[in-house]
């Protein structure tokens, strides 16, 4: 339930009534005081040890540059973590004080912001306020007011991004691959993303970590603060129709066996009570909802496999029940894979591709509700950020999307279409709040060959491929590329409207073998994987760009690790 509480007056004047009810005074009455600010403090949501709150202030004196919201609590809240304000607190002592961009206040101003806290015992809302030192309200200590019927219902135990104010699981097996390298140890620390890449996985395989153990794992690195552990859900029927190195072990009209072998027991995992003080997310199904708009007849990037796929609509269905089911645990927070720019940035794909995020998110059961947000780049390269050229720059009397490079594409890097994918989304119904990750694991492109500038304006294409930090052959390349360096380190609200850089694809892990491997994964051989590959229409029949002698998928890549460490961009100290 929201609890609310408004500060009204500076000197609340009790006017006794016959009665002998206290009544306060309303402003603008007569004999009322200046009101010189007011302050709504509510609690959206709570849990048997936390909280979220939301704190608006307005200001009715003169104008400010900076302030400062001060409180004390009553009991034993402690403030973990904030948006909107830099929260300090000392004892029970709390002050909020403006970011950098939110300082003005001016005279029927208001600002907003918000955080996170734990209490035990009574969680009670502070009962005087005051702004730059002045005092805000004198609250009697009443009931509580009702809910505000415009406030959306809170969800479990969620917040409105994970990843704020909470360390990220580190996997010990990914972790110990890295710190055995040389140089490892330098990055062994990062977070990565925990594959469920087939049922199997769930219980552990070859006496490697199950779910449960990751899990375990987790609370014990969470200790008393907030964590997040990250897991792919991956194994849909007729999985990766358009790229055989990542095919799965389920056929493509083995839905049900998806949704009770896979789906149900990591749901039953997943809300174990022993869980619950865990952010779980979920990154669901990767490379499967675009392949039914780009791969598809009459594309002529069709496959048979994915005619299949979209007729029997079973990567619909399996989304869908996937995203009901774990979004009914309060903790699991559910990001659905949105492919990335150079797959789905041209305009005949990215509203088609929107509109199928909605239709599998609305089946089986589950809503928009169930989906948090949704993550780009997957395992994948595109670059971050281009900052040397932009498709509204013109070049040598050409548009910069007329470059063999940009191809016509409406963006150039993965931020600005994650950014442009979530207000497309939100405009289709999805929840205004809804975040984008960005796999930031393998797109540094750095090293001795990055660009420092633009290219020379001789022609467009000079222009573009002189300055382009992404040094693949072509976007439409994806397997093991040469050159590749890790990129931005994991972190929390980087960007507006990105919740997170993660790497959900943990570096040294190949994306498929560079030429046949038997093995009882369900793991074929792509050739796009192969170095002496010379394409088809997914890539404009260039070369592959892959490494030489490469594992099958999921396997340990030692060449691939020392190569993206040797270009990791920001560059490893």
């Amino acid at each position: 339930m929201s609890r609310t509480r408004t500060a009204l007056l500076a000197a609340m004047a009790l006017v006794a009534g016959a009665t002998g009810t206290a009544i306060a005074a309303v402003p603008g009455g007569a004999g009322a005081a200046a009101v010189p600010c007011t302050v709504d403090y509510k609690v959206q949501n709570q849990w048997s040890t936390g909280f979220t709150a939301s704190v608006t202030v307005t200001n009715n004196g003169a104008a400010k540059s900076s302030w400062a919201v001060k409180w004390s609590y009553a009991g034993n809240q402690k403030v973990t973590s904030a948006w909107n304000a830099k929260v300090t607190q000392s004892g029970a002592a709390v002050t909020a004080a403006n970011e950098s961009y939110n300082g003005t206040l001016a005279t029927g101003g208001s600002a907003t912001f918000g955080f996170q806290g734990t209490y035990s015992g009574t969680n009670a809302i502070p009962a005087t306020f005051t702004l730059d030192g002045v005092t805000c309200n004198v609250d009697s200590g009443g009931p509580t007011d009702p809910p505000d019927p415009t406030d959306p219902p809170p969800v479990g135990n969620r917040v409105d991004n994970p990843y704020d104010g909470a360390k990220v699981y580190v996997n010990p097996e990914w972790s110990a691959k890295a710190a055995a390298e040389p140089g490892g140890s330098r990055i062994a620390n990062q977070p990565t993303g925990v594959w469920l890449d087939r049922t199997a996985a769930i219980n552990g395989v070859n006496g490697g970590m199950g779910l449960r153990d990751h899990l375990d794992e987790a609370l014990k690195q969470k200790g008393s603060g907030e964590l997040v552990i990250q897991l792919v859900i991956y194994n849909l029927p007729g999985r990766d129709c358009a790229a055989l190195a990542s095919n799965g072990e389920l056929g493509p009209t083995e839905i049900d066996k998806y949704k009770t072998q896979y789906i149900d027991p990591i749901k039953a995992i997943l809300a174990d009570p022993k869980y619950a003080s865990l952010r779980i997310v979920t990154t669901v199904e990767i490379d499967s909802l675009p392949n039914l708009v780009t791969n598809v007849t009459p594309r002529p990037t069709a496959t048979p496999n994915c005619d299949v796929m979209k007729a029997n609509g079973n990567y619909v269905k399996g989304v869908g029940y996937a995203l009901n089911k774990l979004g009914d645990v309060p903790n699991v927070y559910n990001y659905v894979d949105a492919g990335h720019h150079g797959w789905l940035g041209w305009d005949d794909n990215f509203g088609a591709s929107a509109e199928m995020f909605k239709q599998a998110a609305t089946a089986e059961g589950a809503t928009v509700a169930d989906v948090h947000g949704f993550i780009a780049n997957t395992a994948n390269y595109s670059a971050l950020k281009e900052d040397h050229f932009s498709v509204d720059q013109t070049v040598a009397g050409k548009s910069v999307r007329e470059s063999k490079w940009v191809d016509w594409n409406r963006y150039v890097d993965e931020l600005s279409y994650a950014q442009a994918l979530r207000e497309k989304l939100v405009s289709l119904g999805f929840d205004s709040k809804i975040g984008m990750l960005i796999d930031t694991s393998r797109n540094g492109w750095g090293g001795a060959a990055r660009p420092t500038g633009p290219g020379a304006t001789t022609s467009v294409d000079t222009y573009v491929d002189g300055g382009r930090y992404d040094r693949r052959i072509h976007l439409g390349n994806w397997c093991n590329q040469k050159g590749a360096g890790l990129g931005e380190r994991p972190q929390a609200s980087p960007e507006p409207g990105i919740d997170a850089y993660v790497w959900m694809k943990p570096p040294g892990e190949s994306d498929g073998a560079s030429k046949p491997i038997d093995n009882d994964e369900g793991k074929g051989f792509d050739r796009m994987c192969d170095p002496t590959y010379t394409g088809n229409p997914r890539n404009n029949n260039n070369m592959s760009g892959a490494l030489p002698d490469a594992p099958i998928s999921g396997h340990w890549f030692s060449a691939q690790f020392q190569e993206l460490m040797k270009n990791a961009y920001p560059p490893l100290s």
